[in-house]
C-alpha cells in the first residue's frame, strides 16, 4: 500500500478531506519519528496496543559484489525495526 493510499483510507474512514487526512498521517508519522530521536539512549519507542519502533545497530561486515563475486566491507550502520503489539497480532490472524 503506497502513502497515497494509506491517506485515502484513512480519508473515508474518518470522514475528512483528503487534505485533513495527509496532515494526520504526516502528523503521526513525525511524532514517531521525533520519538525514536528523543529516546536515542533507549532506541525504542513503544505505542500501546500497535507494537514497538526501535533503532538496531549492523555491525561491519564482509559481503559479496553479486556481479564479480569480489569481496567488499560493508559499513556498520543503523535500521529501523517494528515489532508489532501482541493485540495487534491477534486483529492481523497471525
Amino acid at each position: 500500500m503506497s502513502k497515497a493510499d494509506f491517506i485515502e483510507r484513512v480519508a473515508d474512514a474518518g470522514d475528512l478531506s483528503k487534505a485533513e487526512a495527509k496532515r494526520a498521517v504526516e502528523l503521526v508519522f513525525g511524532q514517531i519519528e521525533a520519538g525514536l530521536k528523543a529516546s536515542k539512549k533507549e532506541g525504542k519507542y513503544t505505542i500501546g496496543t500497535f507494537g514497538t519502533f526501535s533503532v538496531s545497530k549492523r555491525k561491519a561486515r564482509m559481503g559479496r559484489n553479486p556481479r564479480t563475486g569480489e569481496a567488499i566491507k560493508i559499513k556498520a550502520s543503523k535500521t529501523l525495526r517494528f515489532r508489532p503489539s501482541s493485540q495487534l497480532k491477534e486483529s492481523a490472524g497471525c
